[in-house]
């Protein structure tokens, strides 16, 4: 039931090129930094990866992008990342751009053992009719395009809507990070770090999480566990330095008026 690992190295091992990752977090908040870097170090490539977004530049999945690490992501937000939009328009990145609660329900469904499922989400728009870019070619013109997805008329409210049919997200590991977590991998989320992690927590088939605080079995109230163990299968705790080491938090405090 221990699933603490020592080293980061050994938290991402059996992570070949060529997997598929789940990656919490959203923007730069709740982002599993110390486990992009060693997979940057090991020079592990060729990844598809599944994150509401990329990073930045320097940080985060950045880090992974801007070494042309990635190969494909499935992602709702382009964001800041220049880098990212140039390796997409240039075709040199395959990019599945999905509607954000889409993409958070495909992650929880897949972690759920549900399929597929209906939304009314994207009905009328290319993410239902198909031809959304999603790799370019060197001359700007379309290599890849999205296909056409089912569509289906239910009644609801006592008339019939259209939905559209979206496939699950199973990954082959899913990479999140958490403020609290115990050996047997019951993970709590800071405040909006409870974002993408747990979806992406739940969809991998091996889940590593590097954790802020390590605690004994029994110290966390079942009530503040956000994600169960049964979905984590590492647990990599931090160091003081790893967990200050953050782009997003500031903290922000008045001048003092007293002379």
């Amino acid at each position: 039931m221990d699933k603490v690992v020592a080293t980061p190295s050994e938290a991402v091992a059996g992570i070949a090129d060529g997997a598929t990752l789940a990656v919490g977090g959203f923007g730069l908040c709740g982002i599993p930094s110390v486990l992009i870097a060693e997979l940057h170090r090991a020079g592990t490539t060729d990844l598809e990866v599944v994150s509401n977004n990329c990073g930045v530049d320097d940080w985060g999945l950045g880090i992974l992008l801007g070494a042309h690490r990635i190969r494909r992501i499935i992602a709702s937000y382009v964001g800041e990342n220049k880098e990212f939009a140039r390796q997409y328009l240039e075709g040199e990145l395959e990019v599945e751009l999905t509607p954000q609660g889409t993409l958070a329900e495909r992650l929880r469904a897949g972690g759920a053992g549900i399929p597929a499922f209906f939304t009314p989400t994207g009905v009328g728009s290319q993410v239902a009719d198909g031809g959304l870019p999603w790799k370019y070619d060197a001359d700007g013109g379309v290599q890849v395009a999205s296909p056409a997805k089912e569509v289906r008329v239910f009644e609801r409210d006592g008339e019939d809507r259209e939905y559209v049919l979206e496939h699950a997200i199973v990954a082959d590991f899913g990479l999140v990070r958490a403020w609290k977590g115990d050996r047997h991998g019951n993970l709590v989320f800071n405040k909006s770090s409870r974002n993408f992690n747990p979806l992406c927590a739940m969809s991998g088939r091996v889940t590593v999480a590097e954790v802020e605080q390590l605690v004994e079995p029994g110290e966390l109230d079942p009530d503040e566990v956000h994600l169960p163990g049964i979905y984590v299968q590492r647990v990599l705790p931090l160091t003081p330095e790893q967990v200050a080491d953050k782009r997003i938090e500031k903290r922000t405090v008045t001048p003092s008026t007293e002379v």
